[in-house]
């Protein structure tokens, strides 16, 4: 039994399991002044005990608390205080701005804004040979005046500057046994089909006999996507037609609407994502507050770019435009300045009339066979941002911009897709909530 000591403190005995080396008792602890009537025993701490914690500041006597098995689960309080949240930016508030005003005028208005007064319009049966529909598509495909008015139907207070000229390089499909909308034929179809004979040379001279309707087994062969087979009601909203063509990654969506009296579909026209880009271009003016640098926001491609030079043969490049599903293709020197741009149109003209053999050409040569009307290549650099962009768009019938540096050499390239899925869906999440 403990007894007390003549301070009036309770003596512990010893505990054998725990004592040290040390046979020398070390003195008590000089007394603290008695507060209580009931004196408190005060804990041993002891070499063996691993769960003893020391406190953080010293204590002695009964002013030593006990540690509560729930304080080692309680989180400590940060030893430094959380930065305060930096204030937006005046650049990004106006980008945010800008964004929110496009979406809102795409979500009001419809596709039949988009349309002009006078467009031309070529459907191609799925009976149709390939060689068929090719020579239709160049006859009507090339540089003709576009017949566009100041105004648009339906929308007199909605603008449209007036085209130089348009190319008409893809059409829709229809299907005369179901009479219904089959698809969409565009450049990237006839260069599958290019990719697929030249993989199979003994099936090369049956090319002349393929039919449209069997395109699905060529991209089948390919490992590629099948003919686009979106579509829209023209009656939609611009902005779930723009959603559409991203999920599926078209760069075009037909405009198909019902007879509600026939149950059949009929084909209107096709919008495309420059005329859709355009069009915002030239009726939000808050696109001039889209003004973050390219180099800020990321946009655009800059990794693992593909590319080749004037002495590729045309051939290889059509090889690179199946396997990255691309439509272009930057030509640059040795020393990665751009000299050019090989697009998928590119190819149309070498086989027109059927005739195959200026594949074997080099990028150069065709290159030279080019219309005398084709307006060139657009660049710009990470300095730019999209309202000097939109601003080009507005101007000019722009499908990509090459990025590049101050010697003009290849940074990356900036497709419309690219610009599309931007204003579509950044920071849409903080926006909805």
């Amino acid at each position: 039994m403990a007894d007390k000591n003549p301070t009036g403190r309770i003596r512990l005995p010893p505990r054998p399991a725990t004592t040290t080396n040390d046979t020398t008792d070390a003195a008590p602890p000089p007394a603290s002044p008695i507060t209580t009537t009931t004196p408190i025993p005060t804990p041993i701490s002891t070499t063996n005990n691993p769960t003893s914690v020391p406190s953080r500041h010293p204590v002695s006597g009964h002013e030593r608390g006990f540690v509560q098995p729930s304080s080692y689960l309680r989180p400590r309080g940060l030893s430094h205080p959380m930065p305060p949240a930096q204030p937006e930016r005046a650049i990004d508030r106006e980008e945010r701005q800008g964004l929110c005003a496009i979406r809102n005028f795409l979500k009001v208005r419809n596709s039949y804004d988009v349309l002009p007064l006078s467009f031309r319009l070529i459907i191609f049966d799925t009976s149709l040979s390939v060689k068929e529909s090719l020579n239709i598509l160049i006859q009507n495909g090339m540089y003709f005046p576009c017949l566009v008015n100041s105004a648009v139907r339906h929308v007199p207070c909605l603008r449209f500057f007036r085209t130089r000229v348009r190319r008409i390089v893809s059409a829709p499909l229809w299907d005369s046994k179901t009479s219904t909308f089959a698809g969409l034929l565009t450049t990237s179809d006839y260069i599958n089909v290019i990719q697929y004979y030249f993989q199979n040379p003994a099936a090369l001279g049956e090319i002349d006999q393929f039919r449209l309707d069997s395109l699905r087994e060529v991209e089948k062969a390919l490992g590629v996507a099948p003919p686009e087979t979106i579509s829209i009601d023209p009656e939609r909203p611009l902005y779930e037609a723009c959603r559409r063509m991203l999920d599926s990654r078209a760069r075009r969506i037909p405009l198909v609407t019902n007879d509600s009296q026939t149950d059949r579909h009929h084909v209107l026209s096709v919008v495309t994502q420059y005329r859709i880009l355009k069009f915002v271009a030239v009726n939000v003016s808050d696109t001039q507050k889209l003004r973050r640098p390219l180099g800020e926001i990321l946009l655009g491609s800059y990794d693992n770019v593909a590319t080749a030079s004037m002495d590729t043969p045309v051939i290889d490049v059509i090889h690179i435009l199946v396997e990255r599903s691309i439509s272009s293709v930057p030509i640059v020197n040795s020393e990665g300045v751009v000299y050019n741009v090989f697009e998928s149109v590119d190819v149309i003209t070498l086989i027109k009339g059927g005739v195959y053999d200026d594949l074997s050409l080099t990028v150069g040569e065709a290159l030279k066979k080019r219309s005398p009307d084709f307006p060139g290549i657009y660049t710009c650099s990470l300095n730019d941002g999209l309202d000097t962009i939109f601003d080009t768009i507005r101007k000019s019938r722009v499908h990509r911009l090459v990025v590049v540096d101050e010697n003009f050499r290849l940074k990356g390239v900036l497709t419309l897709s690219d610009i599309l899925q931007y204003i579509l869906l950044e920071g849409e999440n903080d926006e909805s909530s």
